[in-house]
């Protein structure tokens, strides 16, 4: 992609929990006339406002529609339970499933976990989002199971977490309206999280083909370099000159020492 070819700007989505930093410092450093906007979405919204063009790509939460929209796993999140401080559970390095059977686990309506069945008690009433569920929990009215990135978006200083190895888990993936061809930009995020060199050509254009006459100037060029030109002079061969006397370079001008009898 050069010049006009190049969009002035990408729309990068992302939801809460994903940090897409480092992404966009890389961006910055290889495309830096092409803006690279953020565009912050619920996990619920994204996948919508993608296949709506409100973005070009998204870091989503999985699964999504794959008739609709393209998408790659990038990595799988660490499930952990949030619970206060002065939790019995903070004893110990994780949590398992079974030992939140006496518990109230909180299950907000925007809960990114795929269940089959829920664990614990239910509550009452679902909160209706993770932050609403947070402050139940420094509240002390149950516990919560979410993503790790999400605990940690979350943070407060009453609480803490302990991974659940045996909880359902969160994927992250970068998706992008579904299309016969891979916008340029899109392949150009793709080989950036995939960690592709500056020198990679997978995802730039190709290069297009040069003139005929371009290459009939080139050829004409290496034919001169190479002396096969008709105009080409040939560099006589030299050779010293015999000397006076016929002795060889230099040796004229000195006499001999005359032999003893």
């Amino acid at each position: 992609m050069t010049g006009s070819d190049i969009p002035s700007s990408f729309r990068l989505a992302y939801v809460p929990g994903v940090t897409p930093t480092k992404w966009v410092r890389v961006w910055h450093e290889r495309l830096p006339h092409t803006s690279l906007e953020l565009v912050q979405a619920t996990a619920a919204e994204a996948p919508g406002l993608l296949a709506g063009g409100g973005a070009d790509a998204g870091l989503v939460r999985l699964p999504v529609d794959r008739d609709v929209l393209s998408a790659i796993p990038l990595y799988t999140e660490t499930t952990v339970v949030v619970i206060p401080k002065d939790h019995v559970a903070t004893a110990a390095e994780e949590v398992s499933l079974a030992e939140l059977s006496d518990e109230i686990v909180l299950h907000p309506l925007d809960d990114l976990l795929d269940w089959e069945t829920l664990p614990g008690r239910p509550a009452v009433e679902r909160p209706a989002t993770t932050a609403d569920a947070i402050e139940l929990v420094a509240a002390g009215v149950g516990v919560l199971l979410v993503p790790q990135s999400l605990a940690r978006l979350h943070h407060r200083k009453d609480l803490t977490y302990r991974p659940v190895p045996d909880a359902p888990e969160s994927r992250v993936a970068l998706s992008w309206p579904e299309a016969e061809v891979t916008p340029d930009l899109v392949e150009e995020f793709i080989g950036i999280v995939r960690g592709r060199t500056v020198n990679s050509t997978r995802g730039r254009a190709a290069t297009p083909p040069r003139p005929a006459k371009d290459k009939a100037k080139d050829k004409a060029k290496d034919k001169a370099k190479r002396g096969g030109g008709s105009g080409a002079r040939q560099k006589p061969a030299t050779g010293r000159k015999p000397q006076a006397g016929g002795r060889s370079g230099g040796q004229s001008g000195k006499r001999g020492k005359p032999r003893g009898r």
